[in-house]
């Protein structure tokens, strides 16, 4: 057997005899050793602190990585049959509330749908607003034919999934954020994001080394500072772990967590976290956090709705958010899209001819202001009624899903109507200062113009269903960003909106004993000025009326509301008890009030919410319906629901069963008929140039501006003022009323509120026919006439030919009958057409049984028919004549 024999040759033999020599020197091993302790030292370094770092990434992530705040939902949009709708249309709302496809990769537990044809399915799921509330929607023609129910019950309409709104804010940082799970980022997304900024995110571990050479290596090949080369994962590490000082040990700190990060998450975890939590600038007032903030701020969209271009601009903007802010640098915002689209096209994720196409987009910003869409006033009242109710560990913390009575769309009008209207108050005050200064004599001088400077006044406007109470829309103030003060619950003087309120315990007395001592639409009242006792400091109080004009003679109580003379409603409440008025207006929800004069004509504050839950008893029949904002709260992960957490403007739980009855159905009617005298040639008819739909309101001015108005469908309350409780010194009627013009002109104009109808009186109030001159109801001999409505029973019985009464025939003056003339004529409906009124002289006791009818009434008045001439024994003897007890042709229209 052949042995083989390895002979070392000289050469290798002196190799190793070298290296031993080279270790056998003493200097050698002392390196070798102090290395080998280098090592032991850094490896126990590194292992101390990796286990420090793991200790506090483990403490942190055992709790949740983000909170959990209450989600602010708006009200759904409603599918009516007969309704115009698109397919499209739907479909986009419902994509916008979170609903995927059936069978799409995408995961929602809001819902999904499916389309076939002119048929939709719509599925909601266990997060929706109503589960398990299936319907099948048929669109014919741009309409919506039918529509079934879960069970293939056929319904008349059906409720949208609501949209999310917004959630509760961090109340520290002021930041808002919309979480998102891996599934619902689209790949548009991820793909921007990992192209501009880790690009081998998906490869390393953590750490991309050789990028982090290129930083260290950055002042000498490209003459740029150290860049740090982080990785998303570091960037993840930094923002949750530590600070944003610029400094070895922090970078240290940041690879280490890095590491420890990688080993705890998956890669798709790692992106969701980055991706909720990242800074993208800010809006309004807020700080944006997340991608899903971020795409509802700057393009108003649902994350998933984002194009490739919007997807580039904000993976751009995660680098700099006020550097490349789109809405303050557009151009730079440019440039630095443009740059992330040419990152995914190196990265190939885009191809040429996309990539041409993506930077020939321009910027499509949505509108800066935060009015319109995020209504952070109606969120911020929100927010303060939960409180009543929850601590903010719970509102931060549970997950909560609050359901309010935002339209979305009518919020949008009110944002314009505010914005329309404060342009031209605005031009107005800025004319008031602006002033032309002459400088200098004869031909050398010259004249400058300089305005004064000085604030610019606030704005609320406040929207609700007049028959709910619910608000619909609010405006608090001009511009969030500047001020978050909500001048819808600012306490303000009231001025002349007040005044319906002392009407009303005017009209009231139809109900409070003898009929013909009652205080009508026509009862004279004397406008002349003068003193009524005196005010809060003992002087002597004189009120004004606005116009001199008004201050002469004799006015009717309907000319005194429509054109808001002051002297004249002070003397209706005097006349009636101050004590009444104020009890009147307390029980409608105004507080703070005091019997004295002043009262009469809104020398008290209120907060425009208060004023505008309090006209409710005008526009409803007499019922109050407090303002509220939420419908419905489901709480947790367990879906509980909260039906008892509806809360009213005063923070106090509200009750729709039992709404109380402040005044009867009869008068409330009165009321709106003289409101609607007051757009129809009084202080308010400036509205009817643009709007001449039915309505009723009354303006104000204090040191402020007022106008309260409502529709068969619409109440809406404005203020204009400024903070600092200047005098505006512009009526109600020029900076207020144009206001809510817009408004209305632009509710009118929706799906929902177009219908606005004729206010149709209750039973047991008649239209009369008046006079112009003598304002007694009218007949054949006085045809210039006005309609105006009276409680059955208070109808004068004198006419305009006969302002004394009817006069008495041969027999009732033979006989001394009739010798007390009737005053006014006996009612001509059942005593039961009208349920459930009050009748007491104060504001029925909140809580008692409403009667709200609203239908037509059972009986009306004959119409007016010709008299015929009576002869000369019909004038003698008063035979054939019709006993004006029951004859109502006089009166009739």
């Amino acid at each position: 057997m052949p042995v083989k024999v390895k002979v070392t040759s000289r050469f290798e033999w002196l190799q190793w005899s070298a290296i031993s020599a080279f270790f056998a020197r003493t200097w050698v091993r002392i390196v070798l050793a102090v290395i080998l302790l280098v090592c032991c030292v850094a490896l126990g370094i590194f292992a101390h602190f990796y286990s420090k770092y793991t200790r506090i990434v483990d403490d942190r992530i055992r709790r949740p990585i983000f909170n959990e705040p209450a989600q602010i939902y708006a009200a759904p949009d409603r599918l009516d049959v007969g309704d115009k709708w698109s397919t499209s249309a739907i479909l986009t709302n419902l994509r916008a509330a979170g609903y995927v496809p059936r069978g799409s990769s995408e995961e929602s537990k809001v819902g999904t749908y499916s389309s076939r044809g002119s048929t939709l399915q719509i599925e909601p799921g266990v997060a929706s607003y109503h589960p398990g509330q299936n319907a099948t929607v048929l669109i014919k023609d741009g309409s919506i034919a039918s529509i079934t129910g879960p069970k293939g019950e056929t319904l008349t309409s059906y409720d949208l999934e609501p949209q999310l709104l917004t959630g509760l804010f961090d109340a520290k940082q002021r930041s808002k954020r919309r979480l998102l799970t891996f599934a619902e980022i689209p790949p548009v997304v991820t793909q921007a994001i990992v192209s501009i900024e880790d690009r081998r995110f998906f490869e390393h571990g953590g750490i991309n080394y050789v990028r982090l050479v290129e930083g260290l290596m950055a002042p000498i090949l490209r003459h740029h500072r150290i860049q740090g080369g982080s990785t998303l994962t570091m960037q993840m590490a930094r923002s949750f772990f530590l600070s944003n000082e610029r400094s070895v040990r922090r970078k240290l700190a940041e690879m280490m967590i890095a590491l420890i990060l990688e080993r705890r998450f998956t890669k798709e975890q790692i992106l969701e976290i980055y991706v909720n939590q990242v800074d993208l600038g800010q809006h309004g007032s807020f700080n944006i956090r997340g991608f899903g903030e971020a795409a509802q701020a700057y393009f108003n969209k649902d994350i998933r709705s984002l194009t490739l271009p919007e997807a580039a601009l904000l993976a751009g903007v995660v680098n700099g958010p006020t550097y490349f802010s789109p809405f303050h640098y557009p151009a730079r915002a440019l440039r630095r899209r443009n740059l992330v689209l040419d990152a995914m096209y190196e990265n190939h994720v885009i191809n040429k001819q996309t990539l041409a196409s993506a930077k020939a987009t321009p910027l499509k910003l949505a509108p800066p202001g935060v009015q319109a869409d995020d209504a952070p006033y109606y969120v911020d009242l929100v927010r303060d009624r939960l409180l009543a109710q929850y601590d903010e560990a719970e509102l931060n913390n549970r997950g909560m899903r609050v359901y309010t009575s935002l339209d979305r769309q009518l919020q949008r009008v009110a944002s314009e109507a505010v914005d329309s209207g404060l342009r031209q108050v605005d031009q107005v005050i800025i004319r008031r200062r602006t002033h032309k200064i002459r400088q200098g004599k004869g031909k050398s001088a010259t004249v400058r113009t300089e305005v004064t400077p000085g604030p610019l006044p606030q704005v609320a406007l406040i929207a609700l269903d007049p028959h709910t109470g619910e608000v619909l829309a609010l405006v608090g103030g001009r511009d969030y960003s500047v001020s978050q003060l909500d001048h819808a619950a600012a306490k303000r003087p009231t001025g002349s909106i007040f005044k319906p309120f002392v009407y009303a315990a005017a009209i009231n007395t139809a109900l409070t004993g003898d009929p013909s001592k009652a205080i009508t639409q026509i009862t004279p009242i004397d406008a002349t000025e003068g003193t009524f006792g005196t005010d809060s400091n003992g002087k002597p109080y004189t009120p004004h009326n606005f116009d001199p004009k008004d201050s002469v003679g004799q006015v009717t109580t309907r000319y005194a509301l429509a054109h808001s003379i002051n002297t004249a409603t002070i003397r209706v409440a005097l006349m009636v008890g101050l004590d009444k008025v104020v009890d009147l207006a307390k029980a409608a929800g105004i507080q703070g009030l005091r019997a004295t004069p002043s009262v009469a004509i809104g020398s008290y504050a209120a907060t425009p919410l208060e004023m505008a839950g309090a006209y409710t008893i005008f526009s409803n029949a007499g019922v109050l319906r407090p303002p509220t904002f939420i419908r419905k709260i489901i709480g947790g992960e367990d879906n509980e629901t909260d039906d008892t957490a509806d809360v009213n403007a005063g923070g106090e739980a509200a009750n729709p069963k039992q709404p109380p009855n402040v005044i009867d159905p009869r008068v409330a009617y009165v009321l709106t008929d003289m409101m609607q005298a007051v757009l129809d040639g009084g202080s308010g008819s400036s509205v009817r140039s643009r709007f001449s739909l039915p309505a009723a309101g009354k303006t104000g001015t204090s040191y402020d501006a007022w106008f309260a108005g409502y529709t068969s469908n619409l109440l809406c309350v404005i203020w204009v003022g400024y903070d600092q409780w200047e005098d505006i010194k512009i009526e109600g009627g020029k900076a207020a009323a144009p206001i809510w013009t817009n408004f209305m002109v632009g509710a009118s104009k929706l799906r929902r509120y177009h219908d606005m109808q004729s206010f149709t009186p209750p039973p047991g109030v008649i239209p009369v026919q008046l006079d112009k001159i003598s304002n007694l109801p009218a007949n054949q001999t006085c045809p210039d006439d006005y309609q105006a409505y009276f409680i059955d029973g208070t109808i004068p019985a004198a006419t305009c030919d006969q302002p004394d009464g009817p006069s008495r025939n041969f027999f009732q003056k033979m006989f001394g009958i009739g010798v007390h003339r009737e005053l006014v004529l006996p009612p001509v409906t059942p005593p039961n057409a009208v349920p459930n009124a009050p009748t007491a002289t104060t504001p029925a006791t909140p809580g008692a049984q409403p009667g709200t009818s609203t239908s037509a009434p059972t009986t009306t008045a004959a119409p007016e028919t010709k008299e015929k001439k009576k002869g000369f024994w019909h004038r003698l003897f008063g035979g054939g004549k019709k006993d004006k007890s029951t004859d109502s042709t006089d009166t009739q229209p």
